[in-house]
């Protein structure tokens, strides 16, 4: 799952910003919107890998919003929400086009479970383990070592070692970064990359795995 990019669309504002910080604090980009109308318009402009979708937003309902995701964004995976939790229900949403399907309430360990199940359907064809040299990512176990230690890096700093060593030796600007492995919240001028990329070198040790090519961005391995 990398660089994973995700929508909640949630009308009840209070879980809508939860569910968005908490995501967030998983390592994930994600955007938050509270109606059916905003969440066309936002689809219509970012590349979404995940709608977190509530079935009876307002604006416009969310079995339009899913029929037009299917229709309009394939790449985009749908977990549907709904307070109504019956078979029928499921089976609706699932006609719709919804990829999984979650009644409420639900525990947030799950929606995350769900979330990352999702982002890591198949499309991209990337390895089960990521690795350049002595480092190696375990995207389904959320682990990295470097010459078999085990390094405890943030959800943000395993985020962004994840995407570059998808990069299998490409150099990623940092504003591929930030709109990627960060979301909308994020200033485009902030240091943001900068920081994280210098607690990743500091726990990822001696000699360096991530380098800094000169006006372009970033990449892991290589002089």
């Amino acid at each position: 799952m990398v660089g994973v990019r995700v929508l909640v669309v949630e009308d009840f504002e209070i879980l809508a910003r939860a569910l968005g910080t908490g995501l967030r604090r998983e390592g994930l980009a994600v955007d938050v919107v509270l109606d059916g109308g905003e969440a066309l318009e936002r689809l219509a402009v970012t590349a979404y890998d995940v709608a977190v979708l509530d079935r009876d937003v307002p604006t416009v309902h969310g079995d339009e919003v899913c029929r037009r995701i299917v229709a309009s964004h394939p790449a985009c995976r749908v977990l549907m929400l709904t307070a109504a939790g019956t078979v029928r229900d499921r089976v609706h949403g699932l006609e719709l086009g919804a990829d999984d399907y979650l009644p409420k309430p639900f525990d947030f360990a799950e929606l995350v479970a769900r979330v990352r199940a999702l982002g890591r359907r198949p499309g991209a064809g990337l390895p089960p383990l990521l690795s350049a040299g002595e480092v190696t990512l375990d995207p389904s176990r959320r682990v990295v070592t470097r010459a078999g230690r085990r390094l405890d890096l943030s959800p943000k700093e395993f985020a962004v070692l994840e995407y570059l060593l998808a990069a299998a030796g490409r150099v990623v600007p940092a504003e591929e970064l930030l709109e990627h492995v960060w979301d909308e919240a994020a200033d485009p001028f902030t240091t943001a990359v900068k920081t994280t990329i210098r607690r990743l070198r500091t726990k990822l040790g001696e000699p360096p795995a991530v380098h800094t090519v000169r006006g372009g961005g970033y990449r892991v391995g290589g002089p």
